[in-house]
C-alpha cells in the first residue's frame, strides 16, 4: 500500500500554502456572510436558517481545495444566497401564510395536563422526547403543566398550572413511569399513552378518552413543581 499516495499524492507544498489560504479566507467569508444573518445558536434556528447555513458551507467548501474554482465564484454565489435570505425574510414579516411555509407552525404538544392525541398520533414528537424537555424544565408530571409548545426553533415552551391548582397527573420520570399489575381502590391512575387521569377498577381498563390498546397505566402523582 502506498501510503504517499493516499495522503499526498501529486500535491506540491505550493498547493498546499494555496490551500490554507483559501480556506482562511472563506472561514473567514462564512462568518462575515452568517453576521448578515443576525442569528444565535443551532438549536433557535428554524428549518429555513439552517438550510442556509448548510448551503454557505456546502458553497465555502470546494474552493478551499479545488485549484480551477477561483474564490469569486463562491463569493458570488454567497451574496446571492444572502439575498434570497434577505428577501424571505422580508416576506416573512409581510405575510404569515408565507412564514408557515417555509418555518411551519408552533405545535401543542400538552393541553391541560393531557397530551393532544392528534399530535402524538402525528409523531410530531416522541414520548421520550417531550417527557426529557419537561423534565429539564424541573416537570415531574403533567398535570404541572397547563400548556406545552413545541416552537417552530425546537424548543418547549411550558406554561405551569400555579400551585394551588395541581392536582394528579402522569408522571415523566422513569420510575414512577412504569405500569401497574393491580389498582387499588380510591386512588388515580394516568394513561401512560395520553396522560388522562382516572379511577380504575382493573389494570388493563381500556382509556375513555384515547381508547389506548395497549391498555397501560401508572400511578398519578401530584407533587407540586419545584422551581
Amino acid at each position: 500500500m502506498d501510503w504517499a499516495s493516499i495522503f499526498i499524492h501529486d500535491t506540491t507544498w505550493s498547493f498546499a500554502l494555496e490551500v490554507a489560504l483559501r480556506a482562511a479566507i472563506m472561514f473567514i467569508m462564512i462568518i462575515i456572510f452568517l453576521r448578515f444573518t443576525g442569528k444565535r445558536g443551532v438549536r433557535q434556528l428554524s428549518i429555513f436558517e439552517l438550510t442556509i447555513i448548510l448551503s454557505l458551507g456546502s458553497i465555502a467548501g470546494d474552493p478551499m481545495f479545488t485549484e480551477d474554482l477561483p474564490i469569486i465564484q463562491a463569493v458570488i454565489i454567497m451574496s446571492v444566497v444572502i439575498g434570497l435570505y434577505r428577501l424571505c425574510t422580508w416576506f416573512v414579516m409581510k405575510y404569515q401564510p408565507f412564514e408557515y411555509l417555509l418555518e411551519g407552525k408552533p405545535v401543542y404538544i400538552v393541553e391541560n395536563g393531557r397530551l393532544v392525541l392528534e399530535k402524538i398520533k402525528e409523531g410530531k414528537m416522541s414520548h421520550d422526547e417531550f417527557f426529557s424537555e419537561m423534565r429539564r424544565q424541573g416537570v415531574e408530571h403533567l398535570r404541572q403543566v397547563r400548556i406545552g409548545l413545541l416552537e417552530v426553533n425546537g424548543n418547549f415552551s411550558l406554561v405551569l398550572y400555579p400551585l394551588d391548582d395541581i392536582r394528579y397527573g402522569l408522571p415523566l420520570f422513569p420510575k414512577p413511569y412504569q405500569a401497574v399489575q393491580r389498582v387499588q381502590p380510591d386512588y388515580h391512575y394516568a394513561c401512560m399513552y395520553c396522560g388522562n387521569v382516572a379511577y380504575l377498577t382493573q389494570a388493563h381498563e381500556l382509556c375513555n378518552r384515547c381508547h389506548n390498546k395497549s391498555r397501560r397505566w401508572a400511578k398519578a402523582i401530584n407533587n407540586e413543581i419545584v422551581t
